[in-house]
């Protein structure tokens, strides 16, 4: 797909990933959406990139469907890329001290990293189906944000991982789904990367984080991450295909 004038709504794209990604997606000529639940630092961002901003809440249905809405009047075209890129994690071990991990924060990373994701690429797409078909009968591209905790989950991840490993196994499914209407849709399932959260930890844990990816041995840039979002969008050939980005890392059990 050609992205130059085509619309795209990144989730979670007012920092880390989403926004290395929107930066690309918008030099090379794509009309961006960006959602966030962050309002200052989304309209900060889509100003600094000079994109559309929608304040959403992904598991929110009238949320979604308002910034979809958004998107399109501002930028004149539905959108016919979805990257989601949100998503939290509230680590904790399933018993603690011999204290049962609180089932609510285990809903929640489950709502927002994996209900959250289906529940924009559901509304997305059916937006996408009816759009006329570009070249070899493409209408839209979904890519999806998994992690290698879906494969290799550490200790305190059992939320974070289900989330990540539902985002997986729900990837070739919805690629089926999709494909009488010529909707792909793929995973990118990224190792250690200089995310927000990563940035918080302090510089020597990072370095020795970093060490620990066989090659290159150090953390993956959200501006890597964002090729490899172009590149699923250049070739239309991968389809429900799950990418693990991580410079060949496993991750030990903690």
């Amino acid at each position: 797909m050609d992205v130059n004038g085509i619309g795209a709504v990144i989730t979670g794209g007012a920092s880390g990933l989403g926004r290395a990604t929107a930066e690309s997606l918008i030099a090379a000529g794509a009309k961006v959406t960006i959602f966030d639940v962050n309002e200052e630092v989304g309209t900060q961002a889509a100003a600094d990139m000079g994109c559309v901003f929608a304040k959403v809440d992904v598991t929110s249905e009238a949320d979604v469907i308002a910034g979809l809405d958004k998107g399109a009047a501002e930028n004149g075209v539905e959108a016919r890329i979805l990257v989601n890129c949100a998503g939290i994690n509230m680590p904790g071990k399933t018993v603690s001290r011999g204290a049962a991990l609180d089932l609510g924060k285990y809903s929640k990373v489950v709502e927002v990293n994996l209900i959250g994701s289906f529940n924009c690429i559901r509304l997305a797409a059916e937006r996408m189906v009816g759009l006329d078909p570009l070249e070899d009968g493409e209408r839209g591209l979904v890519v999806n944000t998994a992690s290698v905790a879906a494969f290799d989950g550490q200790v305190g991840q059992a939320a974070y991982a289900a989330s990540k490993g539902g985002i997986v196994g729900m990837t070739l499914p919805i690629a089926r789904d999709l494909s009488r209407d010529g909707v792909r849709c793929n995973t990118i399932a990224p190792g250690l990367f200089l995310t927000p959260m990563m940035m918080a930890l302090p510089e020597e844990s990072r370095k020795t984080l970093g060490e620990s990816v066989p090659f290159p041995s150090r953390l993956g840039t959200p501006e890597e991450y964002a090729k490899t979002v172009r590149f699923l969008c250049d070739n239309v050939m991968v389809n429900g295909e799950t990418i693990r980005l991580d410079g060949a890392v496993r991750l030990p059990p903690k």
